[in-house]
């Protein structure tokens, strides 16, 4: 089977044809297997997964491509591995199909590795591979480009194996494989985002019952717009897993299973329960989920004003009770804001936070104007330069050539 022409475009035409031709270079033949899994961007419902909240992300015009084939039956040392190569890396990496031991210090190709040791598990059997990993979605900037390598390996093995997962099954073994083999406790948003994305759609989750809603976003007028801050501050303190903590503690003191379960009117009668930390957690949880469930409404009523209202009511609450924005994410949000009723309609940091990208929502004959005036102005204040890209909702992972 050839690529298909529509496939490519929608995966990024110019990054497959590289990958393709990067796994020639390397391996010496052309990939048997090309498959594709788009990064996402939450246009709101941050923090709010792993707290059986509503999300509202969308994939994004952004890929993690693979090329693989079978090792050659001359190279017999390479009939008992897997080869990998990352080309945003630089690096390689090999690893028994069969090894299915978490590391005790996790770095990228544990993403992989968690994937086929997971899949394995459900009956997809890896075997030996050739696989050269190529991607245009930013690392470490917010927008999954882990989960999309996880989607993508999956994907990959139900080519290889000729299986199909479930696609509800194949998001949460990739979640499960991220707990696991990278010890990151992450919510199921960038998984399913990745697995059921919908071109011209966002995706209004319910992050407790998993049932998924497409809202159209069909209107070419409008543009999100994703300007990566390019810093990521280290901290170490932990601080995703210790806000999933803190969250936890405080739906234990409120007596409900979750802070989903958690009104504001509820939460403002019980604040005497809560010390100051957790009270800010969780009115960050219980407000950001009545903004997402608006903000819904909103996009499909076409009402951009409102939703960006919204948004950037989102960011306030994320920078000041949840407490995981930094002063350049602040900036960004700032100078887009400064144009709003001007081509801009909200902006917010999105991701973990302490650096990485916001996202703004713009009207699309005006975007590429205010992205660069708002990058110029960052990066005077800052001295850093930022990067930037626009992109509509895209389509989910998918097999973009199978071959005998």
């Amino acid at each position: 089977m050839s690529l298909s022409d529509e496939h490519v475009e929608e995966a990024d035409d110019a990054l497959v044809r590289r990958a393709e031709v990067l796994f020639g270079k390397r391996f010496g033949r052309p990939p048997r297997w090309i498959v594709a899994a788009p990064g996402r961007v939450n246009l709101i419902g941050e923090h709010v997964d792993y707290n059986d909240g509503y999300v509202l992300p969308m994939a994004i015009e952004r890929h993690v491509v693979i090329a693989a084939d079978r090792p050659q039956a001359s190279d017999e040392d390479a009939e008992s591995k897997i080869s990998l190569f990352s080309t945003a890396l630089r690096e390689t990496a090999d690893f028994a199909p069969h090894d299915d031991t978490p590391s005790e210090q996790p770095t990228w190709h544990d993403y992989v590795r968690g994937v086929v040791a997971e899949c394995r598990a459900a009956g997809l059997e890896a075997g030996p591979l050739d696989v050269v990993i190529d991607s245009s979605v930013p690392l470490g900037g917010g927008l999954s480009s882990s989960a999309a390598l996880e989607v993508a390996t999956a994907t990959l093995l139900e080519a290889v194996s000729g299986d199909t997962l479930d696609p509800l099954a194949k998001a949460l073994l990739c979640q499960q494989a991220e707990h696991r083999f990278a010890g990151v406790p992450c919510g199921i948003m960038d998984q399913f985002s990745i697995t059921f994305g919908q071109r011209d759609h966002l995706m209004l989750l319910d992050c407790r019952t998993r049932q998924i809603e497409q809202v159209p976003m069909s209107e070419g007028d409008i543009s999100v717009l994703v300007i990566n801050s390019n810093v990521h501050h280290e901290l170490t303190g932990g601080e995703y897993a210790e806000r999933r903590r803190q969250c936890e503690v405080a739906a234990s003191r409120l007596k409900v299973e979750s802070l989903r379960d958690v009104s504001p009117a509820a939460l403002a009668a019980a604040e005497d329960r809560l010390d100051a930390t957790h009270l800010r957690r969780a009115r960050h949880v219980v407000s950001e989920i009545a903004r997402t469930a608006a903000a819904a409404e909103e996009v499909a009523a076409g009402d951009w004003v409102s939703a960006g209202r919204r948004m950037l009511e989102s960011h306030v609450s994320l920078r000041d009770d949840y407490e995981v924005s930094c002063s350049e994410l602040d900036l960004l949000v700032d100078l887009a804001s400064r144009n709003l009723g001007q081509g801009i309609f909200g902006s917010r940091m999105t991701g973990g936070g302490f650096g990485g990208c916001t996202v703004t929502l713009a009207e699309a004959r005006r975007v590429d104007e205010l992205a660069t005036a708002i990058a110029r102005d960052y990066e005077r204040e800052t001295g850093i330069t930022p990067s930037w890209f626009t992109t509509r909702p895209a389509a989910g992972t998918r097999i973009l050539r199978e071959s005998g």
